[in-house]
């Protein structure tokens, strides 16, 4: 039982990380149509800005027990999502906004942009480097002898469903979502209403990027953190994002503790690599039987 516990643990916890990862993707890939290679450097941004938050605001707060202390920390998670969506704001403005509806250029296009970010990153210090994790989330949760429960991870399956309350309440109580909403839906009919489309672009752009940012945050609980950091994940949101259904928020949160709890069992009997392979071939199969997603978004035709 407590191998069982412990596996479902570590597939919400997977799960957990991955849907940080997506929800960002999900708002540019899902509701926008464009396909941003650059993503999972928005995530290696907002992880640099968190690991700059320790090295530059941790002192001023005062000093070794601020950083222990995960003041910086708690601080890192707007400050990265408002750097990163800033980020995007600038991004969609300058280049995004002029390749709408020509899905190849803007591939490239973004790609380009995440090799110029890395680069920057490589400048800034090319090694792989530390940040330091507030006290309180050291050690775990003893359930049992064989069962403990990390707080980091629990730290992050708590701040997944505060992200994902948060967007709610923006989607379904803001008017701003209901712009947004209204543009995926049918664009041309929100904007003869009256719906200025291309700054509902702009915002929807700069909050998939702000995302990413809070993402690449809680992964600097799990490890160091250099250039590459995002490019492990871009394939992994994309998978969420298709197996959910492009363009539903309820899919992707589906999917993602879906192919979690899957990836864990899966490399509990076989091997990291060969689970890897099979969770590819069952989200393939269920793409030939269901190509609409889990959750299929409703429009007018």
């Amino acid at each position: 039982m407590d191998s069982l516990l412990s596996q479902i643990f570590n597939g919400l916890s997977l799960g957990s990380i991955l849907l940080l990862a997506a929800l960002g993707l999900a708002f540019s890939f899902g509701l926008m149509k464009v396909i941003n290679m650059a993503h999972g450097e928005f995530i290696m941004v907002g992880a640099y800005v968190t690991y700059g938050m320790q090295q530059f605001v941790a002192p001023a707060l005062g000093g070794p027990d601020a950083a222990k202390s995960g003041l910086f920390f708690l601080l890192s998670i707007p400050v990265a999502f408002l750097v990163t969506g800033f980020l995007g704001y600038i991004l969609e403005g300058l280049i995004i906004r002029r390749l709408y509806g020509r899905p190849l250029d803007t591939l490239l296009a973004t790609w380009g942009v995440g090799l110029i970010l890395q680069q920057l990153a490589r400048s800034y210090d090319s090694r792989n480097v530390p940040v330091t994790s507030p006290d309180w989330l050291n050690g775990g949760l003893a359930l049992s002898a064989t069962l403990v429960l990390p707080y980091k991870r629990m730290f992050i399956i708590a701040l997944v469903v505060l992200v994902v309350i948060g967007i709610y309440y923006f989607l379904y109580r803001s008017s701003h979502g209901r712009r947004i909403r209204a543009v995926m839906q049918n664009r041309e009919i929100a904007s003869a209403l009256g719906t200025a489309t291309r700054t509902v672009d702009a915002y929807t752009f700069a909050l998939g990027a702000g995302l990413a940012g809070i993402a690449g945050c809680a992964l600097t609980l799990l490890g160091q953190i250099g250039p590459q950091l995002g490019t492990g994940y871009i394939v992994d949101a994309f998978m969420v994002v298709v197996l959910g259904g492009v363009g539903s928020l309820p899919g992707t949160i589906g999917a993602a503790f879906i192919i979690g709890i899957l990836n864990s069992f899966l490399e509990m009997n076989t091997s990291a690599t060969i689970g890897k392979v099979l969770v590819f071939v069952f989200i393939i199969a269920f793409l030939q039987w269901r190509p609409s997603g889990l959750v299929a978004v409703r429009s007018r035709a």
